[in-house]
Parts: structure tokens; C-alpha cells; sequence
């Protein structure tokens, strides 16, 4: 199976010795549009939770168990599918995630229990799963020699779907309640005719895969710098977490901080939200071209610790000056989002599903277990008093200065022919 992904693996080897592959942005383009159309079905859950909430009755900690849930089933399963199809490479799985995600949001339409929205959030994780890792897979081997524009613009497809979740609790949640997720059978609907298109073009791509492989040169990790690169991940994996915990503060729990301080509806909260996000979406297309130029590691950094006084500030000034740092801290701290994919991906050469599945999926769940805390939390000592406290998040991108530089992280893996 080697021989298979060392196409997409070895392009920073690739274009070392001249052979540098074209990027096809048709194939970009399209996994961009189809993970837009997934993580906007997938934002659908933390959209309903003020309409939870009322219509349920249910605590900030019972709504809380609502993101773990989607959160920890794509979590376990991403890096479960990455490490498969690393070895056995599935065009189809695409699709056969996205009917996965279509049955969830169907049960959800239909959902008159707390048990059944748990079950139907299920199903829209395992969707998630299984698209996260081919999806990062297809951008990576679409990409050519433009890694991180290409993550760019995979990651930004799924940001601005997220971006959408304020705007559809407006439009259609607060007029329709639960039942406004059958909009999003559609979607998903739409979504598999795209991926159908996309897995055609990677079927393709496998046949002729063998042979090319042939004169490809590979990178694989030197042994001697093994210890250092699984530290390296580690750290790389708690500063996503952090991220990770700090967007599931704002997307899921700053509506109803606008709401206890500022006596603000919770119609008029969507804007504000849907401003973060949308900021965030642009970081994200912006941080890969960035981190091409000057460097990986630099853009994580700068994500963290540049947002982080942005942060602190954000709980204590008024609503105008919410609008303006939400723009801000948004824009500064996603701007890693593809990014640290990508840095990732140079840690473990070769290993495109698993390391995506690994950073977009662990970190993902590990967000969602942040949720359920964040959850309690509200109901202890009252959501103001968390959002404070969230906004010391950033500070710990520190810890940024204990990852390689990426010049060191090309000297730690050797070609091979």
C-alpha cells in the first residue's frame, strides 16, 4: 500500500527534485464546497441549543453532553479511519459518511426525546468521521506543490459552514424549532452528488498512483529524532485542545453570556457569533498562504499568543467593542487552522488520514469534552465568570516555542528512494 500513498506523501520531495505535480483547484474547489455543505449540517447542533434548551427544558450541563456526544463519535473514529484507509485508500467513503450524516439529520427533524437528539447527533459524528480524514486526503493529493493553500482551502469550506449556524438559528430554528434540521437532508443530499464527483477523480488518481510511484522519492522520519517528533505531536495536539476549547466557549456558550450580561435576545446573539466565525473563516484561508511563506510554526504561534490579549479584553468592554475584537480574536486565532494540519502532516510523512484524523478528530473530541466542562461550569458559577476564565486560553500558546522550527523538522526525516 506503500506505493499507493507515497503520491501524496512525498510532494515536499517531490518538488526537490523538480517533478513538482500540477494543483487542481476543480478537485479543491469541490472538497471545499462539500466540506462547507458538512461542518454547516454539523454546526446545525450547536445551533439548536438555545432552542433546545426552551423547548427541552434541559440544563447548560445536559446541553453540553449534546456537543460530546457529536464531538467524542467523530473522535474516536477519525483517526480509526485515517490509520485505515492510509493502508487501503476508499474513494467511497465520502459518500457512504455523508448518508451516515443525512440519517442523523433526518432522526433529528424527528426528535421529540433528549435520547433520540443524543442518537441522531450520533450519526452526524460517524458522518464526520469518516469524511475529516479522505477529505484532508483528496486536498493533499489535489494539492501539487501548494500544501498550505490547499489546506486553506479545504479547512476554509468547513469554517465558513460553521460560520453559518448563527444565521440559521435566526432563519430557521427560532422559527421552525427542531424540526427546521429537515432542511439539512437536502443538503446532505447535494453533498453526496458532490463527493461522488470527487471519488471518481480519486479512483482515477489510485490507478495511475502505482506507477508514478516508481520515481518517486518519499520522506520518512529518521529513527534517531523518533522521541522528539511523538513530543512534538503532543504538544502540537494540546495547543488544537486549547483552540479547540476556546471555539466551543464562543460558538456554544457566548450567546447566552450576551444574554445574563447583557439582557441581549438570544436572536440578536447570532450576529455576534456568526461574526467570530465568519472572521475565523477568513483566518484560516489567509494562514496557509502565510505559513507557506514564513513558516509553520511561526503562524501558530502568532494565532495563539497575538489573540490572546484580544481575549482578555472581550468580556469586559461594551457591545461595540465586542463586534470589533470578536472580528479580531476570530481572524488571529483560526488562522492556524490548516495550518497545524499541515505541520502535522511533515511530522509523520506519508501519514496524511491518520494525522488528519489525529488533529481534526482527537482534538475535535477533546474540544467536546471541554463543552461538557464549560457546561458545568455555567451552571456552578454562572456563564460571565466562564467566559472570563476562557480568555486566558490563548496565553497558553506559549508553549508554542517547545514544537521544531520547520527548517529542523526537514532536517529530522531523510528521502528515500
Amino acid at each position: 500500500m506503500a506505493a499507493i500513498t507515497s503520491p501524496s506523501s512525498g510532494s515536499n520531495s517531490l518538488q526537490s527534485a523538480g517533478d513538482v505535480k500540477p494543483t487542481v483547484y476543480r478537485i479543491l474547489l469541490a472538497i471545499g464546497l462539500v466540506h462547507l455543505l458538512n461542518d454547516s449540517i454539523q454546526s446545525v447542533i450547536p445551533a439548536i441549543f438555545p432552542i433546545l434548551k426552551s423547548e427541552m427544558g434541559l440544563t447548560y450541563t445536559q446541553v453540553g453532553w449534546v456537543q460530546f456526544a457529536i464531538n467524542f463519535t467523530a473522535s474516536i473514529m477519525q483517526p480509526v479511519v485515517g490509520l485505515y484507509t492510509d493502508r487501503k485508500p476508499s474513494p467511497y467513503m465520502l459518500p457512504i459518511g455523508m448518508t451516515s450524516t443525512l440519517i442523523g439529520m433526518l432522526l433529528l427533524a424527528f426528535a421529540h426525546s433528549y435520547w433520540v437528539v443524543l442518537l441522531a447527533v450520533c450519526f452526524v459524528g460517524l458522518g464526520s468521521a469518516a469524511f475529516h480524514p479522505e477529505g484532508s486526503r483528496v486536498s493533499h493529493m489535489a494539492a501539487g506543490g501548494r500544501k498550505g493553500l490547499a489546506q486553506s482551502i479545504f479547512q476554509v469550506g468547513g469554517n465558513f459552514g460553521q460560520s453559518l449556524a448563527p444565521v440559521m438559528t435566526k432563519w430557521i430554528f427560532i422559527p421552525l424549532g427542531l424540526f427546521g434540521s429537515i432542511w439539512f437532508t437536502g443538503v446532505a443530499a447535494v453533498a453526496i452528488a458532490v463527493q461522488l464527483y470527487i471519488a471518481r477523480w480519486y479512483k482515477a488518481v489510485l490507478v495511475t498512483a502505482p506507477v508514478k510511484a516508481k520515481s518517486a522519492v518519499k520522506r520518512t522520519v529518521n529513527p534517531v529524532h523518533r522521541k522528539r517528533i511523538f513530543f512534538a505531536i503532543y504538544v502540537l495536539i494540546f495547543l488544537v485542545f486549547v483552540r479547540s476549547w476556546y471555539g466551543a466557549a464562543m460558538s456554544g456558550y457566548f450567546a447566552f453570556f450576551l444574554q445574563e450580561h447583557y439582557g441581549m435576545s438570544i436572536n440578536r446573539a447570532q450576529d455576534f457569533i456568526f461574526l467570530f466565525l465568519a472572521a475565523g473563516a477568513v483566518g484560516t484561508f489567509f494562514g496557509g498562504p502565510i505559513a507557506d511563506r514564513f513558516g509553520k510554526r511561526n503562524v501558530i504561534f502568532f494565532s495563539m499568543l497575538g489573540s490572546a490579549p484580544f481575549a482578555l479584553l472581550l468580556p469586559h468592554v461594551g457591545i461595540t467593542w465586542s463586534y470589533i475584537l470578536l472580528v479580531v480574536i476570530g481572524v488571529i486565532l483560526l488562522s492556524s487552522f490548516s495550518v497545524t494540519v499541515v505541520y502535522a502532516q511533515m511530522l509523520f510523512p506519508g501519514k496524511v488520514g491518520t494525522v488528519s484524523g489525529l488533529i481534526t478528530g482527537l482534538a475535535f473530541g477533546l474540544g467536546g469534552i471541554g463543552s461538557v466542562v464549560l457546561g458545568n461550569l455555567c451552571d456552578a458559577i454562572g456563564t460571565p465568570r466562564v467566559m472570563e476564565l476562557c480568555a486566558y486560553l490563548p496565553l497558553l500558546g506559549i508553549l508554542t516555542f517547545l514544537l521544531p522550527s520547520d527548517r529542523k523538522l526537514r532536517e529530522w526525516t531523510e528521502e528515500q528512494a
